[in-house]
């Protein structure tokens, strides 16, 4: 068996003690927590202590962290703009290195994050989780069906994303704070682009609505968005194609939508997001994300097909369930068999890239009014 990972984790906000300190505890034959990153402990031990009863090692510098050679990987949930910087210098330092989103506030930074890793040798991990939901993952199998399924959706022609919620004032943290890679599009639009890539690839335009709703805060800081990325006809289908992502910060639903999918055979619906950050923040020990109901999403918030029968007349409903739970897991364990065997990364750097660049191009939108021709790889 390989020996675990020494991991430091850079912050102890949300990101830290919900996303990435409860993963590396409970895979405890793939991560040890050796460090956090916490520069201004108010009781002995720090966060981590209070919240799960674990004694580690608290940095209060970056540089300490750095200069601590049994550090094999850094974990990055600090604020956004300071992820370019953090990143650069762990790789720098000789450490293998899991970003949170957004990964960097530029493209071009990800860019030179992505040489610095390649020329090191070191695995640089985009922390994007949500491609382990269970709402995608039942989205996936579904958009995989064979045309001859009684359930097939036929060629999409239409997708739609949600990541909605109902939030009347500010929430008191950095991220009410105009820093490079603040607002929601960089938030929330990291894990909708991120999924419409991983389904449809790149698109060929993009057309953006990126605004301050609410008009409280820094007006700068955008807190909804709708993104329109078109797909043109041609070798990828028959049809053109539109995904719509939107976050809306004022929209009273209970469940918010989450998915509308058409294609040319019905149409798919769901409501209700993804249960695992609900579990995270109230499990009493990370011991319950190996628990069998971890990540496993309630029957009431499985989405419905609708399809059209052979008359063209007639629409049978039926239900699709999210089998699958959601396994952020999956991450993690993939990102320790990359460190320890060399496995394909699940998320490529590259793959990364390409989501700060799509926010790049629906803020230009946004900002000039227009459609923007999304380039292709060069």
């Amino acid at each position: 068996m390989a020996r675990p990972i020494n991991t430091c984790v850079l912050g102890v906000g949300l990101a830290g003690l919900t996303f990435h300190i409860p993963f590396i505890l409970a895979l405890s034959d793939v991560f040890v927590l050796h460090s956090v990153l916490e520069r201004n402990p108010k009781s002995e031990g720090g966060k981590v202590k209070e919240r799960f009863g674990v004694q580690v090692k608290v940095h209060r510098s970056l540089e300490d962290v750095l200069a601590d050679n049994d550090i094999e990987l850094v974990t990055i949930g600090t604020p956004n703009d300071t992820h370019y910087d953090f990143a650069k210098a762990a790789l720098n330092a000789g450490k293998h290195v899991l970003v949170d989103k957004p990964v960097t506030a530029t493209s071009e930074q990800a860019k030179e994050l992505g040489r610095l890793a390649k020329q090191k040798g070191l695995v640089l991990y985009a922390f994007q989780n949500c491609r382990w939901n269970s709402d995608f993952l039942a989205l996936k199998k579904l958009l995989a069906l064979s045309e001859t399924s009684k359930q097939s959706l036929g060629t999409i022609t239409d997708f739609e994303s949600h990541y909605d919620r109902y939030r009347k004032g500010l929430k008191g943290t950095w991220k009410d704070e105009l820093r490079p890679g603040a607002g929601v599009t960089y938030d929330l639009g990291s894990h909708l682009i991120d999924q419409v890539l991983c389904l449809f690839g790149r698109p060929e335009r993009i057309t953006a609505f990126i605004q301050n709703l609410r008009g409280i805060g820094n007006l700068g800081i955008d807190d909804s968005f709708t993104i329109f990325m078109h797909y043109d006809a041609g070798p990828r289908s028959q049809y053109p194609l539109t995904a719509i992502l939107r976050s809306h910060t004022l929209s009273a639903r209970a469940p918010q939508s989450r998915f509308i999918v058409r294609g040319t055979r019905g149409t798919y619906a769901k409501n209700g997001m993804d249960v695992q950050e609900v579990q995270l923040r109230a499990m009493s020990s990370p011991s319950a994300i190996l628990e069998e109901r971890y990540g496993m999403e309630p029957e009431y918030l499985w989405g419905a097909v609708e399809t059209i029968e052979a008359d063209d007349l007639t629409v049978t409903r039926s239900i699709w369930p999210s089998v699958d739970p959601g396994a952020y897991t999956d991450l993690f364990r993939n990102l320790g068999a990359a460190i320890r065997s060399g496995e394909d990364l699940a998320v490529k750097w590259e793959e990364a890239t390409a989501v700060i660049e799509m926010i790049e191009l629906a803020h230009r939108s946004a900002v000039e009014r227009v459609t923007v021709k999304v380039p292709t790889v060069s």
